[in-house]
């Protein structure tokens, strides 16, 4: 007698083939999810408990009576400590020593390093080299590049207030007067930081395809006419990146200005870091501190969303 067997190819829709395949799949992806998590958890159990964590303790601090003397929070403080910073000429005059010292930064920390990876891009050898050059600085502790720049700035036998009296000239009081103390740090920053900017727009350059250059040297374009039309536009991402994160450093400047002029003369050149400092453990007032942290933290949040928002047509004009 024959014996018909039936072979379940699982071609027909909803065949068990096809659960399987189905149950399979589902069961593959929520295997990954799962894995993806336990991948993250050390990394979110980090950030809530260094990041997350402190700053909501910040946020609960501004409204009470904290001090750097006893633990706890003390007693509450309800919104007295915001209404002090807002009050405060000093806090105040602060935001504008560290607004001064952004706008005496930024540019040059944005434009020479673009003009030095420009100039950089173009070397057939030692681009390597270059790179190393202008990045050294900024992997130097901070201590390191003040001690230095300190020697520089000395007045009696500082190396340039002895340029100065060989050629003759007043030596200026470089970190004893206010005016000079600012340009004097802005200095420093530049020497120290350039090279991160620098090593940005380098990498950005070298995305650039070739053939691109080939192409307007082909119609006639000359070097100048090229940066412009093409290059410039080529990298627009990236100057919006580099000009950002410039603006948010020189805002938090803190280190150099600190070790270099304590804030002075008197408090003449104190950044709102330095005040929050100052008012956090020399005053011992951590409640006034972490109410005029989270002043700042908003008004830093306010210029980042303002400058996304004036940046956005810009992209949107030239994804077309």
């Amino acid at each position: 007698m024959a014996t018909a067997t039936i072979i379940d190819d699982g071609s027909a829709s909803g065949s068990p083939r096809s659960a399987t395949i189905g149950e399979t799949s589902t069961k593959s992806g929520a295997d990954e999810r799962r894995a993806g998590w336990w991948f993250s958890a050390p990394f979110l159990v980090l950030y809530l408990a260094f990041l997350v964590g402190p700053a909501i303790y910040g946020v609960v601090m501004s409204f009470s009576n904290a001090t750097t003397l006893r633990p706890g929070l003390g007693s509450a403080a309800g919104w007295a400590n915001y209404r002090e910073v807002f009050a405060s000429s000093e806090f105040w005059n602060s935001m504008g020593h560290t607004l001064w010292f952004t706008v005496l930064t930024t540019p040059p920390l944005v434009i020479l390093a673009f003009v030095f990876a420009i100039l950089a891009d173009r070397l057939r050898h030692g681009r390597g080299l270059a790179r190393f050059i202008f990045f050294a600085p900024y992997v130097l502790p901070v201590t390191s590049v003040t001690l230095i720049f300190t020697f520089l700035y000395a007045g009696e036998i500082g190396l340039i207030p002895t340029i100065f009296t060989v050629l003759g000239l007043e030596p200026p009081n470089l970190l004893g007067e206010t005016s000079w103390a600012f340009i004097s740090v802005a200095v420093l920053t530049v020497w120290w930081t350039i090279g991160f900017n620098f090593v940005v727009f380098l990498a950005g350059l070298q995305e650039v395809p070739r053939d691109v250059y080939e192409a307007a040297a082909v119609d006639g374009a000359k070097p100048g006419r090229t940066l412009w039309s093409v290059v410039l536009p080529l990298l627009r991402p990236t100057i919006v990146l580099v000009v950002m994160l410039q603006i948010l450093a020189s805002l938090q400047v803190f280190n150099q200005m600190y070790l270099m002029t304590g804030g002075g003369p008197g408090t003449s050149t104190r950044p709102v870091m330095e005040f929050i400092y100052d008012s956090g453990f020399s005053d011992a007032r951590a409640g006034f501190a972490a109410a005029a942290t989270m002043v700042y933290f908003f008004a830093v949040l306010v210029i980042s969303v303002i400058w996304y928002l004036l940046r956005r047509p810009a992209r949107k004009g030239a994804g077309g």
